[in-house]
């Protein structure tokens, strides 16, 4: 072995011995903490967003007590008040009229009055009435105006109410009252003496104005489980509208297939064994039907979603700034989130995005199931958007934000933690170009996409409402559905309705549809609706006219009245709709923003239904009309339980005025037809559950604006990829060699149920 041999073995000695020096020395060694850097895009909007910012609890408390001083009449708490009481229903924002935040925005107005919208239930006095004031100036209110004429063309009659839970406590007794009527039927179908029964409502509650008669269908309940898959196949039918308590009766018993005047006609029928009665073992915890508990012990950690440096969002009080965007949001406890003022490179994009209703549908051959159809709004989307669980319902690094609400009680509610703010990484490029001709090269940017998420528990439902940002100046508008099915007690030809799920259990047909506002401001307020669509024109090839070509070319057109822009519900729809300003871009087309639906929407109610009226916004996948001031909303949270005599109808809102070069409102219609299968047991999952709209960039900009993005990715075959200044990626290495500061696991959301 010659002497340049032994130098080269003892180099590679000593090479390995330093290389296994420095792992033993940082064997152990907890990574360094993430430091983290200022957000790219400081808020500087000096408080501007709070002109349209949640009554905070102080403030409802300011507006209790005023009407309590200053109305003149008895007011008893909502939360024990019976039908015969006065009550504070409710108390939120009262938005300020458009104009007027203009003004204060944009031009340096003053700032608008903060006022409340205070619903109240009058039924201690000789017309029992529904009636709302505006309250204000909040802080300190000092004045109060009825609005409910003005607003609704008279006053709101006191069966429209939204049911309160006093309401239904009391129902729930009269059931179990009634029940305790038929003590051996229920020993023998169900195990049960009656008090262990859920008892679920049903909506709306007749077939006229002025009824007030709900169906209610009974479940076994086995403690943390969903029990809505366990129906006993027993439905009452209680009579409510009477003021006083005493007279409310059980008009009506279902079971199996079969209809009775009471509980006492179905227990002498069991008795004289004319009854066919199916017996029902009581589910057990560990066995029944919809039981979420793990079923295995946790395995390894999954994929975790963090920042190395930081948020690059800023949020502060109730605005969001994020990488060229700019947003404001709150929360309505009746429709849910809204945003406003929504801005991209400080130009104005939408004045409102706001979710209106929700609507579920169903089918089936038991009345309870077949009658429903409930209207999400007059339970309460926003009021019922819980806390959320973080690293489940968001990132767990992400900002969490109360919201608070005052309904059914004079005294405020917090959802703590109920609405979450994150930057997510889709794992996909946004765009990229990979060159393998003339030169080399690679250019991209990662999809990274600014989400506001709250997550509503609708009785059964699960909705997930998802508000998203992109960095190309496009926004979406996403809901998933999950949580519990809704189902019926199988019999007879049930499975005409849905699919069987369980022993007894009949998964129920029903419709999804979720309609939102769009006040798209593009350029300015002043917009025209444009569509655009291809059509194929046959000609002579042009240097030979031997042959023929199929030449597709483009149709345009601009629509100039509100019925051209009424497209109904699942009919064909012009492939490219926009918002078009009078103002061109460089290239001499109108600055427009395009909305683009994602819907796979099941069948409207017939127009010649007696309730359709009351969600009319159903006939229409989008309808663009002026925007009025006296058209806030597209319905009512009185339409639930008078859909024959809507408060609301949205089909009076199109009434064929121009729409060229106006202030305008899209109104957007999405949803789903869901026919439940065994694969909704436990829970229905979010895959494949999903509908809504994107607002993109059309001709907005004179190219795409995420050219501009700080993480863009350039890199040659020329270049080292390797290295840091030629590569970003190549610094990923780097900057996120750190361990995140992840604060302890809380969850709270029991406490204020």
């Amino acid at each position: 072995m010659n002497v340049k041999t032994v130098l080269i073995l003892l180099g590679l000695a000593l090479a390995t011995i330093f290389t296994l020096v420095c792992v033993l020395l940082t064997r152990g060694r907890a990574p360094s903490t993430c430091q983290h850097l200022p957000p790219e895009q400081e808020d500087t909007e000096d408080g501007q967003s709070l002109v349209f910012a949640d009554l905070t609890p102080e403030e409802m408390a300011q507006v209790v007590r005023y009407l309590r001083g200053n109305l003149g009449v008895p007011l008893v708490d909502a939360s024990r008040a019976k039908p015969s009481d006065n009550c504070i229903a409710s108390v939120d924002l009262q938005v300020p009229a458009k104009a007027e935040v203009l003004r204060f925005l944009d031009t340096g107005g003053a700032r608008p009055a903060r006022e409340a919208l205070a619903v109240l239930y009058f039924g201690n006095q000789p017309d029992p009435n529904v009636t709302e004031y505006v309250v204000g100036p909040l802080p300190t209110p000092a004045y109060h105006r009825d609005v409910t004429v003005r607003k609704y063309g008279g006053k709101v009659p006191y069966h429209r109410r939204p049911v309160t839970g006093k309401e239904y406590v009391d129902i729930n007794a009269l059931i179990r009252r009634e029940l305790k009527k038929a003590p051996q039927f229920l020993a023998t179908c169900c195990e049960s003496d009656g008090t262990d029964l859920a008892i679920l409502t049903t909506a709306p509650r007749g077939f006229r104005s002025g009824d007030r008669t709900t169906w209610f269908v009974l479940f076994h309940n086995v403690a943390g489980t969903g029990y809505y898959l366990s129906p006993v196949g027993l439905e009452v039918l209680v009579e409510h509208r009477d003021l006083h308590v005493s007279r409310w009766q059980l008009r009506k018993v279902f079971y199996n297939g079969r209809y009775f005047a009471s509980t006492e006609d179905l227990e002498r029928e069991f008795l004289a064994r004319t009854l066919e009665v199916v017996r029902l073992k009581k589910p057990q915890a560990d066995a029944v039907l919809g039981s979420m508990r793990p079923r295995h012990p946790p395995s390894s950690l999954g994929p975790l979603q963090f920042e190395p440096q930081g948020p690059r969002y800023n949020v502060r009080d109730n605005h969001i700034t994020y990488q060229g965007w700019s947003i404001t949001f709150g929360m309505n406890p009746n429709s849910g989130p809204r945003l406003f003022d929504i801005r991209y490179r400080g130009e104005r994009i939408v004045y409102e995005l706001s979710l209106q209703e929700a609507l579920a549908l169903y089918g089936s051959n038991c009345p309870g199931g077949m009658s429903t159809r409930y209207l999400d709004g007059s339970f309460g989307i926003g009021r019922f958007a819980y806390e959320l669980v973080q690293g489940l319902d968001c990132p767990y690094t992400a900002t969490y934000v109360d919201r608070h609400y005052l309904a059914e009680s004079d005294t405020p509610k917090t959802n703590q933690n109920s609405l979450c703010i994150f930057e997510h990484d889709s794992a996909l490029p946004l765009r990229r170009h990979f060159s393998d001709s003339q030169s080399f090269y690679y250019g991209g940017l990662r999809k990274n996409t600014l989400v506001i998420r709250t997550i509503s528990t609708l009785i059964n439902y699960d909705y997930i409402w998802d508000f998203m940002f992109h960095g190309s100046g496009a926004v979406e508008v996403r809901v998933h559905a999950t949580g519990y099915i809704s189902t019926s007690f199988l019999h007879g030809r049930g499975t005409d309705y849905g699919n069987r799920v369980g022993p007894h259990t009949l998964g129920t047909m029903h419709l999804h549809h979720m309609h939102y506002k769009v006040d798209l401001d593009v350029d300015g307020q002043v917009n025209s609706l444009e569509t655009q669509d291809m059509e194929y024109e046959i000609i002579k090839d042009p240097w030979s006219t031997q042959n023929t070509i199929e030449r597709p070319y483009l149709r345009r057109k601009r629509l100039e009245r509100e019925d051209e822009a009424a497209f109904p519900l699942n009919a064909p729809m012009p492939r490219y709709l926009s918002f078009a300003s009078p103002k061109p871009n460089k290239w001499g087309h109108p600055r427009s923003y395009r909305i683009q639906i994602i819907s796979f929407a099941g069948k409207h109610l017939p127009i010649n239904s007696s309730m359709e009226r009351s969600v009319s916004w159903g006939r229409y996948q989008l309808a663009v009309t002026r925007r009025k001031e006296e058209e806030p909303t597209s319905t009512s949270i009185y339409n639930q339980n008078d859909p024959w005599t809507p408060t609301v109808a949205f089909a009076n809102f199109i009434n064929n005025e121009t729409i060229t070069e106006e202030d305008l409102v899209a109104w957007i219609s999405v949803g789903f037809l869901h026919v439940p299968h065994a694969e909704d047991v436990p829970n229905t999952v979010a895959v494949g559950n999903s509908v809504g709209f994107f607002l993109r960039p059309y001709n907005y900009f004179n190219e795409d604006p995420s050219v501009d993005s700080p993480d863009s990715v350039y890199f040659s075959s020329e270049q080292d990829t390797r290295a840091c200044g030629a590569n970003p990626l190549a610094c990923v290495p780097t900057a996120a060699a750190c361990a995140p500061h992840l604060p302890p696991f809380h969850f709270g959301g029991f406490l204020n149920l």
